[in-house]
């Protein structure tokens, strides 16, 4: 049985996690980490503790929904209590990516922007099509809820480094998140990130490419966050007796 820390659980994911896991064949859950009081109701056979080290020795593996400066501590404790990580946190900042790497050389770790099997597909047929469909426009859209934080989402940017490798570009130098004003014609090479936020949408990415005459579009929608938290336990199960190292949600899916 692989005894699971959740950490981020008051977060809307994180609440999932709590309950997807009764049905997770092989897992329980044993520890949850908590700044302040849970404000529901927990297994009082669960810890849950404020102490980072307590929280880390009482399972067998982590899975993280939070924020970044959250995922930074965890990241920083674990290096001394080496643990897998499942890291479902995005919007992390390049200090906290190269602390993620770091970690990652003592312990499995798998890092994903989004747990879902369709975003992970997604991801490798915007590659297929970006290499395929030279000439063609790349433009990306992605709508959430008006409670996310981050903008452009974790999944949004993953999608553009797809399309970005499948080009052999680098996607610091062509990405456009923004556009206003008298900007001039859009350039070759261009590929754009645009965010959108309102109401509940749980999570929606398009990728399209355009060119004179016709176009193609790629959809992923997601309508129950129940995808990602199943998705990070179905992650959890695979990188449990891994060794250190950092770990993609295609790596899980074999479907590189």
């Amino acid at each position: 049985m692989i005894k699971v820390g959740v950490f981020g659980a008051s977060g809307r994911v994180g609440r999932l996690l709590l309950e997807n896991i009764k049905d997770a064949e092989g897992m329980s859950l044993s520890s949850v980490y908590v700044r302040n009081n849970l404000d529901f109701a927990i297994d009082p056979s669960v810890l849950v503790t404020s102490e980072m080290k307590a929280f880390l020795s009482a399972c067998d593996i982590v899975i993280d929904f939070s924020l970044p400066e959250a995922c930074e501590t965890l990241l920083e404790q674990a290096i001394k209590t080496p643990k897998p990580l499942v890291i479902g946190t995005t919007g992390l900042s390049q200090h906290q990516l190269n602390l993620l790497k770091q970690a990652s050389e003592m312990m499995p770790i798998l890092y994903a922007t989004n747990m879902s099997l369709g975003v992970a597909l997604l991801n490798k047929l915007v590659y297929q099509a970006s290499a395929a469909l030279a000439g063609f426009d790349i433009e990306i859209v992605e709508m959430h809820h008006k409670h996310k934080k981050d903008a452009p989402s974790g999944t949004a940017l993953t999608l553009s480094q797809s399309a970005a490798a499948g080009r052999g570009l680098d996607i610091d130098k062509v990405r456009v998140s923004g556009r206003d004003g008298n900007i001039g014609e859009r350039s070759e090479d261009e590929i754009a990130v645009m965010a959108l936020r309102g109401g509940d949408i749980v999570g929606r990415h398009t990728v399209g490419f355009y060119n004179e005459g016709e176009f193609i579009e790629l959809n992923h929608t997601a309508t129950s966050r129940s995808t990602f938290s199943k998705g990070a336990l179905r992650a959890a199960q695979w990188l449990a007796d891994k060794e250190a190292g950092l770990y993609s949600i295609s790596d899980c899916l074999e479907l590189d």
